[in-house]
């Protein structure tokens, strides 16, 4: 019987959100859209487009199906690809989210090596996980090998000092207000050398 492999924070952070589907967006309210973004008449839109005024209508309407000629046509007088007249358009996608975590208050999670504070952990379906670590970890045989996962990762020293092992670079030091981005996926861990733990704030993609 084989027991299962804890999974990382990380892990969990990419999981945490349910599946999410875009609906299909309806070509004739996209094209009005568009032209009503650039205060364009319908005959403004239609001559710009080097279409018939009816036919730009019934496009807009959805009484007729657009040949892909005409899709061309209408994304070269909109001054778009013809991709974006199927593209929802960004503002769409704001929906104001926001999060504050106070001092102290975030979601603590502890290992042997690092004593992460989860900041924004009441948002679901991020694409970026903030945390504060406090890093116990003295020497780089206190870990079980390299860490690593998928994306990206901000490192930002807020109190102390640490070194840096990277699989690729050489270990580096780092002080209060120094920095690092690196592609998650080399292999990196981090020890204090400070005599009191080093306190960082890490930032991890989650796309």
């Amino acid at each position: 019987m084989t027991q299962d492999v804890p999974k990382t924070m990380i892990q969990i952070a990419r999981e945490s959100g349910e599946t999410e589907t875009t609906p299909p967006v309806d070509l004739g309210a996209r094209v009005r859209e568009l032209r009503k973004a650039r205060n364009w008449t319908l005959e403004q839109a239609a001559n710009q487009a080097g279409l018939a005024r009816s036919t730009l209508s019934k496009i807009e309407n959805g009484q007729m199906s657009p040949t892909y000629e005409a899709l061309k046509k209408l994304a070269v007088g909109l001054e778009i690809s013809v991709p974006q007249l199927f593209t929802p358009p960004s503002v769409g996608q704001i929906n104001g989210r926001m999060a504050i975590t106070k001092s102290d208050e975030g979601a603590a999670k502890a290992t042997t090596t690092y004593e992460h504070m989860m900041l924004a952990d009441t948002l679901r379906k991020k694409q970026m996980l903030p945390y504060r670590a406090r890093i116990r970890a003295r020497k780089m045989d206190e870990f079980d090998g390299w860490v690593r996962h998928d994306g990206e990762e901000f490192l930002y020293v807020l109190t102390g000092v640490i070194i840096l092992y990277t699989e690729f670079y050489e270990p580096v030091e780092m002080r209060r207000g120094d920095s690092a981005y690196y592609d998650a996926t080399m292999g990196h861990n981090v020890v204090s050398t400070s005599d009191e733990d080093a306190t960082i704030l890490w930032v991890t993609s989650l796309i």
